[in-house]
C-alpha cells in the first residue's frame, strides 16, 4: 500500500512567517490514495487471496506551542488555503498562534487497515508522522505624532 504521512500544508504559504492572531490553515499538501486514502490492494499466493483497505481516520497536529488540533473523518485531509479565503479561519482544520517563535508542527496520520482473506479478517491500526518548522511573528504598528 505504501502508506505515508502527507506533506504538511500551512498558511501562510511556504517562505512566509505566520502572525500571532491570524488563522493558520492545516491540510495534507500532497493528497492521494497513499496519503489521504482510501486505498485498496489485493494479493494472491498459493490459492489464498487477501484484500486490504486503508482509510485515513484522522490527522492529529501537535502545533509546537502546547496545543493539539485533531482533524477527523471527512475533514482529516483539511482544506487547502486559497487567497480568496483571506484571513478567514479554515473551515475544516486550523489553529491560531498566540506566541512568536519557530514552532515545530508534527502531524500524526491515523489509519485503519481492514483486511480479509484465507477465511480470516482483521483490523490493523497504523500511525505515520511528519514534521515541519513554522515561524510565527508579530506585527507592531508605530504611531507618530504630527
Amino acid at each position: 500500500m505504501n502508506l505515508t504521512a502527507g506533506q504538511i500544508g500551512t498558511t501562510p504559504l511556504q517562505g512566509s512567517d505566520g502572525l500571532i492572531g491570524l488563522p493558520t490553515w492545516l491540510w495534507v499538501d500532497n493528497p492521494g490514495e497513499s496519503t489521504t486514502g482510501p486505498i485498496t490492494r489485493s494479493a494472491s499466493s498459493g490459492g489464498v487471496s487477501v484484500s486490504a483497505t486503508g482509510t485515513l481516520d484522522q490527522v492529529v497536529y501537535q502545533m509546537g506551542d502546547g496545543n493539539t488540533v485533531t482533524c477527523a473523518n471527512s475533514n482529516a485531509p483539511g482544506t487547502p488555503y486559497t487567497e480568496a479565503a483571506g484571513t478567514s479561519p479554515s473551515p475544516t482544520c486550523g489553529h491560531t498562534y498566540s506566541s512568536t517563535g519557530t514552532h515545530t508542527i508534527t502531524a500524526v496520520s491515523h489509519w485503519t487497515v481492514q483486511w480479509s482473506g484465507g477465511g480470516q479478517q482483521g483490523t490493523i491500526p497504523i500511525e505515520l508522522s511528519r514534521s515541519v518548522d513554522h515561524r510565527v511573528g508579530e506585527v507592531q504598528s508605530v504611531i507618530t505624532g504630527g
